[in-house]
């Protein structure tokens, strides 16, 4: 594809339910902008909207529009609830993932992914994404059949290195059957497991071929991207080169890790990414991490443009829940917003950005009190028992539990359970002994981006739109 017909301006796949269709939607309505939805905890995500009672009633018609509509309509009668559930009363939960999930927990992960990619994409032209994590890995295979059932434009994939999902596409546009290797921890290297999906299997034959999305990998480095391009079993069509301001999970520093004395990590010169060397592997790419005010100097660095996150999540169009916005808003306008690369808190071990807010998971006295408990398990790790039988654990389970499973007690120290978290951010938290779940905002470092265009507002006004963040970072720095 030629360079003038890529998106100058990619609106980064954030959190679980942050890029919402909406979100998506409202961006790729822009000339050369491409919105992304996150594909991450979709299928749980789905689900609680429809316990919600679908308001507007968007999933009822994007369902109409599923290939398999007996698949969809049980899926809807199963959890749909009139009006909504109280707002005391628990969501009604789905099975955890495993190398060998049931036919309708992946029929779940396709209608959800349909759904959310059919809606950003209705009513406009404009190009579609969907961003998935290589850490959570055994949704995948399904999650994106059903994305490309709905005609997403561009996969986009981070957080690890998804050396076999472009071969993947290849599969899925004749519907083939496919497999993915997953992560074994204590596994031989001739020892490995793989999860299978069918797509004629699972969802039941589909007329005709389905476009190819455009792949692109998040990486952090020149030799992610050579590592890449050498070992992935398919086309790659470009990347997204993201440093270790972008908001989110982070790529772990190169080398020994060294916290400074708030406990981040020490990022060096041996982090920097070599353009130069990015550039001769002549393949498009994307710069990410605070460059929402630099897209003319992203473009002058050989960059078809840049990739975005922070001020489109707190935009009016983002799925957090409008308080939290608020909230957030308000201590950015007033300087005195914090941002912590937190080391311990993501079960994958890389550094996550969290924004300091009273009353989130990044208050230790609200993390203290939470008791410890995984029931989604998106991030559990799948190891090999002495017995050679898989078993499933998550380092922000219970300490004890998660010791019984072989798992260290330091790995255990400090996490918080994303899953939970991210999903209350959006106003979807779970309902638990009389608790509810409590959120944990992420956010790029650099927030003056945000900062200087909440100051271009009429005072005490904390809302802006997509259009305004399009416009500010087209903006030539002599306007």
């Amino acid at each position: 594809m030629a360079s003038s017909q890529l998106p100058g301006i990619i609106q980064g796949g954030m959190g679980v339910g942050i890029s919402s269709w909406s979100l998506a939607k409202a961006v790729s309505k822009h000339e050369r902008c491409l919105g992304v939805v996150s594909g991450t905890v979709l299928d749980t995500v789905f689900v609680r909207r429809l316990q919600l009672g679908d308001p507007n009633g968007h999933i009822e018609r994007a369902l109409g529009q599923f290939p398999n509509h007996e698949v969809a309509q049980r899926i809807y009668k199963k959890y749909f609830i009139s009006g909504g559930k109280a707002l005391r009363d628990p969501f009604k939960a789905i099975p955890m993932w495993s190398l060998n999930p049931s036919i309708e927990l992946q029929q779940l992960a396709v209608v959800a992914n349909f759904v959310e990619v059919w809606l950003a994409k209705e009513g406009h032209e404009g190009p579609v994404g969907i961003n998935y994590l290589e850490k959570v890995q055994m949704p995948n295979l399904a999650s994106i059949y059903g994305a490309m059932l709905a005609g997403v434009d561009y996969i986009l994939m981070g957080a690890g290195i998804p050396f076999e999902i472009p071969n993947a596409l290849d599969g899925f546009v004749q519907h083939r059957k496919w497999h993915l290797k997953i992560s074994v921890i204590n596994a031989s290297g001739n020892d490995s497991r793989r999860i299978e999906f069918d797509p004629v299997g699972i969802i039941g034959q589909s007329q005709g071929v389905l476009k190819r999305p455009l792949f692109l990998a998040i990486i952090s480095s020149e030799i992610l991207a050579k590592a890449m391009i050498k070992r992935a079993t398919g086309e790659i069509d470009g990347f997204v080169i993201e440093n270790h301001t972008a908001g989110g999970h982070n790529a772990p520093p190169r080398g020994q890790v060294s916290l400074n004395e708030k406990g981040e990590p020490i990022y060096s010169k041996r982090d920097e990414i070599d353009l130069e060397g990015i550039k001769k592997l002549n393949l498009p790419f994307w710069l990410a991490g605070s460059y929402a005010g630099r897209f003319q100097e992203a473009l002058s660095q050989g960059a078809i443009g840049i990739q975005v996150g922070t001020p489109f999540a707190f935009c009016e169009e983002s799925g957090l829940s409008p308080e939290l916005k608020r909230q957030v808003l308000e201590s950015i306008y007033a300087g005195s917003a914090q941002v912590h690369t937190d080391s311990k808190a993501s079960s994958t071990g890389f550094p996550f950005k969290v924004l300091l807010l009273k009353g989130t998971m990044s208050d230790s006295d609200v993390y203290e009190k939470r008791h410890r408990k995984c029931d989604l398990g998106y991030l559990r790790i799948l190891f090999k028992r002495e017995n050679g039988q898989i078993g499933y654990r998550c380092p922000s389970e219970p300490v004890g539990v998660f010791c019984s499973k072989l798992g260290d007690y330091q790995d255990a120290e400090g996490r918080k359970c994303l899953c939970n978290a991210l999903l209350a951010n959006i106003g979807l938290a779970q309902a638990r002994g009389g608790c509810i779940e409590k959120p944990l905002i992420t956010s790029g470092s650099n927030l003056s981006f945000v900062h200087d265009l909440l100051h271009c507002l009429p005072k005490g006004n904390f809302n802006y739109t997509v259009s305004q963040v399009i416009e500010r970072i087209r903006m030539r720095p002599e306007e």
